[in-house]
């Protein structure tokens, strides 16, 4: 089967919804409404009741490693067809779907969202089977369609371009959340800081103070009622691949926080290690491109050795080739008893973005 990437763009050619001559401007749009991580599915109830919608709740409410409890990836809130007003229109996170074969009537309004031309691409390639839009009923929206000539030549697309579905959404939510990350005063001088002291740079929100900013070293913490939220940069030399083995970056990240990560700094009992003895919670690696550079993302739980506190940490481990420098950049939280999808959410915003000086010189910064 095709990838994503090339159907959204092949789709988009042909692309228009019945509503497009009557839209509205972006200007005068309403904003997108609703809660972060949530999803509104609009299809026909027999196919949401069906094999497909099994495979659209198998897909968009995959759990999210690497959290204390079992949080889903995404809210589903299924909507008819027939019952999609204004105000549901507008919210934040909006996914259609149908199959051209369906005659019933709720894939029917949906197929009302196709053009003529559209519906015969689908009929000719079985391949397309998504198309994405911004903005299409509200400011700051994110729309997907799904759709297929039958059942199970969707089902085997959804399948088959699972992460990449996952990952659209979660990008649009990530968009959204820097933006509200940033919107407020950002913490320049700290961003300034880290450039003239440790020639790197991260973006600090508002509200995160420095903890600690010592030779190889940098801690910043946010403290409210509902959460602690922490962030740390530290390096040293680079000196082989094998700096970037799971269990080579595990033994980094306990070295540092021995010393350097304590519940209470008067009490060595309270330092932080990383939980590896939960077997269904494991600590897991993933390669990524982080900035344009290899880097090995690393997601788990933490604990104080005195076994006083925990929660989740999200971290990256990248080269700095010019400096000759290994990084490992964390984020970990303090949240017990509440749910801790999102604060794993702001956390991976903030460190995306990092950049080290050799990725400062490449972006000109």
């Amino acid at each position: 089967m095709r990838s994503i990437f090339s159907l959204i763009i092949l789709v988009t050619v042909f692309w228009s919804c019945d509503s497009g001559s009557g839209r509205k401007s972006k200007g005068l749009l309403p904003p997108a409404s609703g809660r972060s991580g949530e999803i509104i599915v609009v299809m026909d109830s027999s196919k949401w009741k069906g094999k497909v919608g099994e495979q659209i709740r198998e897909t968009f409410r995959a759990e999210v490693g690497g959290l204390p409890r079992e949080e889903s990836m995404f809210k589903l809130n299924y909507v008819d067809p027939r019952s999609l007003n204004d105000i549901l229109k507008s919210v934040k996170n909006l996914l259609f779907v149908m199959t051209i074969d369906d005659k019933r009537p709720g894939s029917r309004v949906v197929r009302n969202y196709f053009t003529k031309s559209s519906i015969d691409k689908i009929k000719e390639d079985p391949n397309l089977f998504v198309h994405t839009a911004k903005d299409e009923f509200a400011r700051g929206q994110t729309v997907m369609y799904l759709f297929g000539q039958n059942e199970e030549m969707l089902v085997e697309n959804i399948k088959e371009n699972e992460k990449q579905l996952q990952g659209f959404f979660n990008k649009a939510e990530n968009t959204r959340l820097e933006e509200g990350l940033y919107k407020a005063k950002e913490v320049e001088g700290l961003s300034k800081m880290l450039k003239e002291d440790h020639q790197c740079s991260m973006r600090i929100p508002f509200g995160y103070k420095l903890v600690v900013n010592q030779p190889g070293f940098v801690w910043f913490r946010q403290i409210n009622a509902e959460s602690d939220m922490n962030v740390f940069i530290t390096y040293r030399p680079y000196k082989s691949e094998k700096a970037f083995e799971k269990e080579a970056i595990i033994d980094l990240r306990d070295s540092i926080a021995r010393f350097q990560l304590f519940e209470d700094p008067e009490m060595p009992e309270t330092h932080i290690v990383t939980e590896t003895k939960v077997p269904y919670i494991p600590v897991k690696t993933t390669q990524v491109s982080f900035n344009g550079s290899f880097a090995i993302e690393m997601r788990g739980l933490w604990k104080t050795n005195n076994l006083s506190m925990g929660g989740p940490f999200i971290s990256y481990t990248l080269v700095d080739e010019e400096l000759g420098r290994l990084y490992y950049i964390e984020g970990f939280v303090y949240s017990p008893g509440k749910n801790q999808r999102e604060y794993i959410r702001e956390l991976e915003v903030i460190l995306s973005t990092f950049k080290t000086k050799e990725q400062l010189s490449a972006s000109g910064s």
